[in-house]
């Protein structure tokens, strides 16, 4: 396989560094994507096996932003293969988020910062993409969550927007396949990360551990496998597939 340009938003730190390494080691060249992780991203960077990886900085809630970075990533890397759409954002406990715990501001807060990064971040990095993908095909690989499907009671902005994200796929999948270009997402639950450490060495860790019939929770590079083969050009057929990546945690129907 010749090398990809594979740009990968968030990636400096959690599931995204995991996908960041997973493709350099199949010798691709990563554009490793922060919004306030300088120096994560760039020792991200000098551990990546290969060379060409370049560390880039944008706001993913700014829409000029997301085109200059994946202009620039393209420019930098002499095109783009693959998006990977994993940078994304939960939400910190204060302000509160539940309906009847949440002031009115702070409910329309956290919806519009959740939704400008987590759904139209992704959305403007998609379009931006395939620009670049048109004439000579690609992947773009959506990072969703267990939470579209099952709910999240205490931040529904965030599984609202995962689920905004699904549908968002499938609909590109079918635009996008007459021009070579295959669109498919990755459902995690819970994975160990800084995003989740909090919950895991707290109390309810061993609660949500239990979740999994496993007795346990993904690790970073379970998931950024299943992202990496989703970009290869064996994966083209699965092309609108959403995977569940939560253990037997929750099963749809």
């Amino acid at each position: 396989m010749t090398s990809r340009a594979v740009l990968v938003t968030g990636a400096s730190r959690g599931i995204g560094r995991a996908v960041a390494r997973a493709f350099a080691a199949g010798g691709d060249r990563v554009v490793v994507h922060h919004r306030d992780s300088a120096e994560l991203a760039e020792a991200l960077r000098a551990e990546l096996p290969g060379a060409g990886h370049v560390v880039l900085r944008a706001d993913l809630a700014d829409p000029d932003a997301v085109r200059t970075l994946v202009d620039e990533a393209a420019a930098r890397l002499g095109g783009l293969d693959v998006l990977v759409n994993n940078a994304g954002v939960f939400g910190p406990p204060d302000p509160p988020h539940p309906v009847f715990e949440a002031s009115y501001e702070q409910w329309r807060q956290r919806w519009r910062e959740t939704v400008d990064t987590n759904l139209l971040g992704a959305a403007n990095a998609a379009w931006c993409a395939a620009q670049h993908m048109r004439d000579r095909g690609g992947r773009i690989v959506n990072v969703s969550s267990r939470g579209a499907f099952r709910g999240e009671p205490g931040n529904p902005a965030y599984g609202a927007s995962k689920a905004g994200l699904n549908a968002m796929a499938q609909s590109l999948a079918v635009a996008l396949a007459p021009y070579g270009i295959a669109v498919a997402t990755v459902a995690p639950g819970f994975v160990e990360t800084d995003m989740t450490n909090e919950h895991l060495k707290s109390p309810r860790g061993d609660a949500v551990r239990a979740q999994s019939p496993f007795g346990r929770v993904a690790r970073p590079e379970e998931i950024a496998a299943a992202v990496h083969w989703l970009a290869s050009p064996d994966a083209q057929w699965a092309s609108g597939t959403i995977v569940d990546l939560n253990g037997a945690s929750y099963l749809r129907t």
